[in-house]
């Protein structure tokens, strides 16, 4: 899998940068897909750059099914594709249910469900040995809000993760014997910006009492499990979901 390409959406921040960093030290190219933050994206493609890494940088909301196409697109101009981290996702302000609006809720389901499910059948058609591909590996990202439903907060999100992860359990018994193999990650509560997407900067440390280790996590950490499933050291691991989460 060395030198063949991984596509990180959302890969301009959080755990998506470190993911991004992470894989490129282990030998893949790296193509971070962004949806509006460029600087931030150009920054992780020259942090790679100067470790000697390849990276390019390419504009995708993945809400959208033209940018997913043409993000795959552009990444078959820069090798063989051999690993897609489906990362991108987004947040609502909190809220309950019968505060939200069609628009949020369809919105969500654009982006953390849709977007995943196109971006995997863009994966498959290239990585699939039914297809004429080598295999490769789909690594969605979940979270444990799937488990706790998020009441008060935003049951829309929860329920979007607990789709993603029915969707890698079901994908991956799908694409078993082509070569791919697919798995989740659940983080639990990660100091990274997306609660500032949502309207709680602060929501990771202040609830960091709820979690049985007593802290939140790191992006790295999310980023080094991911990478262990990308790896041959999980070569027996498919339609599995992995808890990072601090024990919650």
């Amino acid at each position: 899998m060395d030198d063949r390409v991984a596509i990180i959406t959302g890969g301009s921040r959080g755990i998506g940068r470190a993911t991004a960093i992470a894989a490129a030290n282990r030998g893949f190219r790296i193509c971070v897909g962004y949806a509006s933050n460029q600087a931030a994206a150009k920054s992780v493609v020259s942090d790679i750059e100067a470790k000697n890494g390849k990276a390019i940088a390419v504009k995708c909301d993945v809400g959208n099914e033209g940018d997913i196409v043409a993000l795959f697109r552009a990444a078959d101009e820069f090798g063989k594709l051999g690993a897609l981290i489906n990362n991108a996702g987004i947040v609502g302000p909190t809220s309950r249910v019968d505060e939200m609006s069609a628009e949020r809720i369809q919105r969500m389901m654009a982006v953390n469900v849709t977007g995943s499910i196109l971006c995997a059948r863009e994966a498959v058609k290239r990585m699939s040995t039914r297809h004429g591909g080598s295999g490769g590996v789909i690594i969605n990202l979940s979270s444990v809000a799937a488990k706790l439903g998020s009441p008060n907060t935003y049951v829309d999100y929860a329920a979007s993760k607990g789709a993603i992860d029915s969707f890698t359990i079901g994908l991956g018994y799908e694409v078993a014997g082509e070569g791919i193999r697919v798995a989740a990650i659940r983080p639990g509560l990660i100091d990274t910006e997306i609660h500032a997407s949502g309207g709680e900067p602060d929501r990771a440390q202040r609830l960091s009492q709820m979690v049985p280790m007593k802290r939140v996590g790191t992006a790295d950490e999310i980023a080094n499990a991911i990478v262990w499933l990308m790896s041959e050291q999980a070569s027996y691991v498919t339609s599995a979901i992995l808890d990072v989460s601090g024990g919650r």
